[in-house]
């Protein structure tokens, strides 16, 4: 490849070192140092720059604009992806499922095979972050990826997606604190009615004071997610050990790891009921996108970022394996876990365990200050997707909402506008529980969404080094087509089995309102479209083209 020394019409950006009369030797550096970026060709002339793998520049040539201040570091942002996870206390806190759905086979199966289904999205997104590391993330992808005719229908839907995925899961969340409270002032009066109201009430303050903490104090103390990652690693270890220490016997192998309950539930099929009660397992990687939204306030993202992803898989896979194994040996009375008065099974197995209140209810509230570091880093993630969305002019009120607040530097309005949404989101609890609950499902239908349309966009490219370049952080290889089949796969798996009812015959009160409420958001989303984003929403392109080996 030659290049001329005449002055590219368009000149690199801030960031990019020009290379003229560039030697065989010079363009071996760029395929291992950045992107060969083609200005323009001149007959077998071309004009070519440098561009270094470095976010900032990757912004510009996307054309975005770096608005934020790089002030996360490589461990806090493994540590945020983490917190946002906490994937042993994420199974802990939705067990009933599991073990109503299958019992302890849904529980142990099932973290495997979504565990490998959520591996392979992983290694989707780590790679396409190497590439593209920005807060919009799969959206961005999706915009980038996609025909030109389509993109901005395919991006805002997949944006859509990922948004209200994200408000689901805060919602899903904020609701925890409230309940463990709850749940423990059952454990001591089993006679106490606590009405919806109470719960309502548990709910938005903890929305009203995590949105106040995020706009004022969370810019001030970056270190509470390294505490939140340590604290999460410490009470495992503690409730582990103690778990496994105090158990005066411990259930069979076979109760472990074959027995499977005759269905209660309506369903013939065993098939249905554990791909229903999979919905456990798979909340342990709800969010698990979230570093990928910070990687416009971290430095080295496109090295930083995929490592985050790959970590809180390995971490969050070893610790929750180990933590479901262990209360599964040491529960005593399976059928008093699902009817505990409390609502919440840990409780009862803690309890059946230790042999003492004193500590389950220690564990609780252990549980419950991990939930309230998840809540913080799950409000802070979903504010910067917003706010991206915003600045690309896709919501009413971008203006504001895709705004940096110039003393708290955070978007504030982004914030503002995700807690009064999650706000409304409570009100549901008002009228049905069971409602409510629906929103776990569909937190996890919409981002296994949002994962899903980039990933099938590279099997579309058939993974093509124009939109994957060589010289990437991240390379796959063969493993890359498994990893994006396996995502698109799992999504339209998930898609049907975590709307199908949960018992039968259906009722007002068992009725599996998932389907419901992705129809409202999708109403919604609709709605915005024609009224604002149908005008004036553009996702990013690539602006220059990537020159293949």
């Amino acid at each position: 490849m030659k290049t001329s020394s005449e002055t590219p019409t368009t000149g690199p950006v801030a960031g990019m070192s020009k290379y003229s009369l560039m030697s065989d030797q010079a363009i071996s550096r760029a395929s291992t140092e950045g992107v060969l970026v083609l200005d323009y060709k001149r007959g077998d002339v071309e004009i070519c720059h440098l561009q270094q793998l470095d976010t900032h520049v990757t912004l510009n040539n996307l054309g975005l604009e770096q608005q934020t201040k790089r002030d996360v570091g490589p461990f806090d942002i493994l540590c945020v992806g983490y917190n946002i996870c906490n994937c042993w206390v994420g199974l802990a806190a939705t067990m009933v499922i599991g073990l109503e759905q299958g019992g302890t086979v849904t529980v142990i199966y099932g973290t495997l095979v979504v565990t490998f289904a959520m591996a392979c999205s992983a290694a989707t997104m780590a790679e396409l972050s190497s590439v593209y590391p920005t807060a919009g993330g799969p959206y961005h992808w999706t915009s980038i990826l996609a025909p030109k005719k389509a993109y901005r229908h395919l991006s805002y839907w997949c944006a859509a997606s990922n948004i209200f995925g994200w408000l689901s899961i805060c919602s899903g969340i904020t609701i925890q604190p409230g309940q463990f409270i709850s749940a423990v002032r059952l454990f001591y009066n089993p006679d106490l009615e606590i009405p919806a109201w109470e719960y309502f009430l548990y709910f938005q303050a903890t929305n009203l004071v995590f949105l106040l903490y995020n706009i004022f104090g969370l810019r001030r103390t970056r270190w509470i997610h390294d505490v939140g990652f340590f604290f999460s690693i410490f009470t495992f270890v503690i409730i582990f050990v103690s778990c496994l220490a105090r158990a005066q016997s411990y259930q069979s192998n076979t109760f472990v790891w074959t027995d499977f309950p005759k269905p209660e539930s309506g369903w013939n099929s065993r098939a249905v009921v554990f791909l229903t009660g999979m919905a456990n397992p798979n909340f342990m990687y709800a969010g698990l996108d979230g570093a990928v939204h910070l990687a416009e306030e971290c430095a080295h993202a496109s090295k930083t970022v995929p490592r985050a992803l790959f970590s809180t898989i390995v971490v969050g896979f070893v610790v929750a394996f180990a933590f479901g194994l262990a209360m599964l040996y040491t529960l005593t009375d399976f059928g008093q876990v699902l009817e505990n008065i409390t609502g919440v099974p840990i409780y009862e197995i803690w309890f059946q365990a230790t042999r003492s209140g004193v500590a389950a209810t220690i564990f609780m509230m252990l549980l419950l200050c991990i939930a309230c570091f998840a809540l913080n880093a799950c409000v802070e993630v979903t504010a910067r997707l917003t706010w991206s969305f915003a600045r690309d002019n896709a919501i009413i009120g971008s203006k504001f909402m895709g705004s940096i607040h110039p003393r708290w530097e955070v978007p504030v309005w982004a914030l503002v506008a995700n807690a009064t949404v999650i706000l409304i989101i409570g009100c549901i609890y008002l009228g049905s529980s069971t409602a409510f609950n629906a929103f776990i499902g569909t937190a996890l239908v919409l981002q296994q969404c949002s994962f899903a349309l980039p990933a099938a966009l590279l099997l579309w490219h058939k993974r093509s080094s124009s939109v994957l370049p060589p010289h990437r952080y991240i390379r796959l290889g063969p493993l890359g087509w498994i990893a994006n089949a396996v995502t698109v796969l799992f999504f339209l798996l998930i898609l049907v089995m975590y709307c199908f009812p949960i018992e039968l015959p259906v009722t007002g009160s068992n009725m599996n309102y998932t389907s419901v409420v992705i129809g409202i958001m999708v109403i919604f989303s609709a709605i915005n479209w024609f009224v604002q984003a149908g005008r004036t929403f553009k996702g990013p392109r690539l602006l220059a083209e990537v020159a293949r080996d």
